[in-house]
């Protein structure tokens, strides 16, 4: 929160983009620490985010407007509000705790829940209907690109024997009968990485990813900035890559690494231990 606060809030006036505003935490912060002239547009597929980032944000009034919208679409939603020019643009990729906890739609392995995963419930393809339907080569391929799952094809192959899945249990009972047990993780559950790769084919998270990448950086003014948060290595690589090939048109990564969490920030919030935060500035 403070790095993205002090890296990201605007020095002068004008819009702040939140692409996924989430529960409002950083909008919050980068509004309390900008000045009254900076407003901000906040974009959230979950209609359950958007109405807590409204409660969350009502303090700070006609300066804040929320759109329910993924950010693949930022262009167009920004132009819809009168956006042409951000000071800001952040991006905190992944999913909250309350969506794991709360949401009731089987992003979590911590209680048995319907195995939907929609960030956005209009998708029309729940976790089910990819886990019941597609192919065990086509499984394997999302276990291993999106999870990067070691044992992707075990597990494949464990969903295909045990169909139908229709909740999470089904599928961590999968997960667990696909593993051998001396393999299973020491320090993390060992459908981790399934549930992360099942959640992010049903959103298509990474096609996602590219579309705003390459429509944010254009919407910057010189001096502002792109933020991205990420929390898995092929979203990091994305976004290293294409900070870096921006570094030819205008455009410069704060540092050519990127910032982590600290141990106090770990061990206050164990989820924030392999998150990202990449900077890129619009020079001119």
């Amino acid at each position: 929160m403070d790095e993205v606060a002090f890296l990201l809030r605007p020095r002068r006036g004008g819009w702040v983009i939140d692409g996924t505003v989430g529960m409002g935490g950083h909008a919050e912060a980068m509004l309390a620490w900008s000045g009254e002239d900076v407003s901000l547009l906040g974009l959230d597929v979950d209609p359950e985010a958007i109405t807590r980032a409204q409660a969350r944000l009502a303090p700070f009034g006609d300066r804040v407007t929320l759109a329910r919208a993924s950010f693949a679409e930022l262009g167009a939603v920004a132009a819809a509000h009168g956006v042409t020019a951000a000071r800001t643009v952040l991006l905190d990729l992944g999913i909250s705790s309350v969506q794991l906890e709360a949401s009731g739609r089987g992003f979590s392995f911590q209680s048995d829940e319907p195995l939907d995963m929609r960030l956005d419930p209009a998708r029309p393809d729940t976790a089910a209907d990819l886990l019941n339907g597609l192919l065990e080569a086509e499984l394997a391929r999302i276990l291993h690109e999106h999870g990067e799952e070691p044992h992707a094809r075990r597990i494949a192959r464990a969903i295909v024997r045990r169909r139908p899945l229709r909740t999470t249990g089904d599928l961590v009972a999968a997960v667990r009968s696909g593993v051998p047990r001396a393999a299973w993780p020491r320090h993390r559950h060992v459908a981790t990485r399934t549930f992360q790769a099942v959640r992010m084919a049903v959103n298509d998270e990474p096609g996602a990813l590219r579309q705003v990448l390459q429509a944010a950086p254009a919407l910057l003014t010189p001096g502002g900035r792109l933020g991205v948060i990420s929390f898995h290595s092929g979203e990091d690589r994305m976004v290293k890559q294409t900070f870096r090939a921006l570094a030819s048109e205008g455009y410069a990564e704060l540092e050519p690494s990127p910032l982590s969490p600290g141990d106090d920030e770990v061990r206050a919030n164990p989820r924030a231990r392999s998150a990202k935060l990449r900077v890129l500035e619009r020079l001119t």
